[in-house]
This record gives C-alpha cells, structure tokens and sequence, in this order.
C-alpha cells in the first residue's frame, strides 16, 4: 500500500455533493469527475472519469438517509479507487450512520457500526475522517486510522458572537447521557450547566422531568450530538420552560437528521431556534424553519489539506 499519494482528489457520491462542492471551493480544488448512478434494479454503479492512480483521494460520503443506499454508493465508490490504484482512500463521512447501534442493548441484538466499519475497511478504506460520532469508541471499531472531527468549537464560535454576557445564559444536557458533550461545550463558553433528568416512577406512568440546576428567568442552550424525530429535544424544551422556568430556549445539534415529525415537532415547540450544522443536507419542509445551518466545509477541507500534509489535526481543537 502507497502511504501517502502524490496529489488530492475529492471526489463525491449522491449523499451530498453541495457538502463536497463546498470542500473543494475550500480546497482550491475541482470535484473530481465521476458518476453514481443505478441500474434498473437498483445496483449502484460508479465510474470514475479520470485518472486517480497514486492520488491522495478523499470520498464524500454521508451515509444519511437514504442510509443503506448511501452506504452502498460510498463501498463501490471506494472500491472503484482502490481497483483504479489510488495511493490512498480516506473515505469522508460527515454523518457516520449506524453509529447508534454502538453495543448489545439486550440479548441477540446486532453491533451494526462494528459491522458498517468492517466494510468500509474491506471495501479499501486507508482512513476515515468524519465528526461527532455518536460515541468516541466507535473509533476502536475500525482497524484504520479514524479522525473524529469536533463541530463544537463551531458553535462556540457562534454563541460568543450572540451573546456578549454570558451571566444569564446556560447550557443545558437533554438527557444524563449527554452530561459529559454538554460540559466540555459550556466550560469553553464560560456558561452555566444544568441537566434535564427524566426518569419513568413505575410501568405504564408518564416520564418525569426534573431540571438539575438553576435556569429560572435565563436564556438556555441546549446542546447535543444529533436530532432525529426531535422527540426528547423538544420533551426537554417543554421541561426546561414549564418546570425550570427559563425565559428563553434555544438548541443545537451537530447532525440534523430530521425523520418525520421532527420539523413540524419542532415547529410547535418553545424553541426558538434550532442550530445545526450542515453535514446531512437540510430537508426541503425544514427550509425557512425554525431550522438553521452553519456551514462546517472550511474545517473538513483543512482537516483534509493537514491529512496530505502529514500534520496534527488534533491542533485545530
């Protein structure tokens, strides 16, 4: 295996390509040429339309919904690379689906990351860059080198520019297993933490929802790694407003996954503004939402000039 290629090439499959068209502009970079599309049964097809023998090459892939297709697009893709003699395959993944299915949560049960990293390393993955995985051990799932990018410092970026006094502002965890995301976050805004404790008192009885610290007549903040059908974000909100007393509730998540009804949950919800960042594309219902984005390509296209470089990515955080 060729440990280093001689020049980058970023190529994309169907998942994002506004997501790679971004890392390239970054970059200084053209898209590489290529096309996935699929017979008339559904098997994905990839061609590749230039030479990409002893090239550095970066695949942009979220495995997003549609997962399974993307995920197929992304193995092809790599497998397309490695057959061409690419000098190395980082496959690009700002969205790691199937990070969720992390552990045995009762007998018989799959570990399907394990599974999804096993397959990017077998279809000819040299390496994996991708950001917030659900859980940091993940990476000890794959026998590559994995690079787990942070979006939080990007949201610190943000609500420093929002907010000038950080007395009356708190960040909040939706849930006790988020404590640890949730205090690395307020520690580099200088806010207060405070913690959503739901728990069920007996079979077939409603969840209580506790608030664990103080945000009576404060703005919060809460924060974590994804929002799927927005159901706990927005239990949470309704808890923070009714039981703790917050005067104001904002919210954001590094991957908008956004299954039906989170828009319109969210929508109908207290909160006022949901901030997410772009590493799955933002569904057509959630455009002129409730619904933000921030774009986070300039911090993947460095990670990637640093990996060809050879240099520390851990520095950028």
């Amino acid at each position: 295996m060729i440990t280093h290629g001689k020049e980058v090439k970023v190529f994309a499959a169907n998942a994002n390509r506004p997501f790679a068209e971004g890392v390239c502009r970054a970059l200084g970079v053209p898209l590489g040429e290529g096309t996935v599309t699929t017979f008339a049964d559904g098997e994905v097809s990839v061609t590749l339309n230039e030479t990409v023998r002893g090239c550095d090459v970066f695949i942009v892939q979220p495995t997003c919904k549609p997962v399974n297709n993307n995920l197929m697009e992304l193995l092809v893709t790599i497998d397309a690379c490695r057959r061409a003699s690419a000098g190395r395959i980082t496959a690009v993944m700002p969205y790691f689906g199937y990070a969720r299915q992390d552990r045995k949560a009762k007998s018989r049960d799959p570990i399907s990351a394990k599974l999804v990293a096993n397959m990017i390393t077998c279809a000819g993955a040299d390496r994996v860059l991708t950001m917030d995985l659900h859980a940091s051990q993940i990476q000890g799932f794959f026998d590559i080198p994995v690079d787990n990018l942070l979006g939080n410092p990007v949201f610190v970026q943000y609500y420093r520019n929002m907010f000038e006094n950080t007395d009356d502002v708190v960040v909040v965890s939706p849930d006790v297993g988020s404590v640890a995301r949730a205090r690395a976050f307020s520690a580099k805004l200088h806010m207060g933490l405070a913690i959503v404790d739901k728990r069920r008192q007996k079979a077939n009885q409603c969840e209580v929802m506790n608030i664990i610290g103080d945000v009576r007549d404060k703005t919060c903040i809460l924060f974590d790694d994804m929002v799927d059908t927005a159901g706990s974000l927005c239990n949470a909100a309704n808890a923070i407003k009714e039981v703790g007393g917050a005067a104001r509730v904002l919210a954001c998540a590094t991957h908008g996954v956004l299954s039906n009804p989170a828009v319109q949950r969210i929508q109908d919800s207290c909160i006022e503004e949901l901030m997410l960042l772009n590493t799955i594309p933002l569904p057509e219902e959630a455009k002129g939402s409730k619904i933000r984005q921030l774009d986070v390509t300039p911090l993947f296209a460095e990670a990637i000039r640093r990996t060809f470089d050879e240099v520390s990515i851990s520095s950028l955080f």
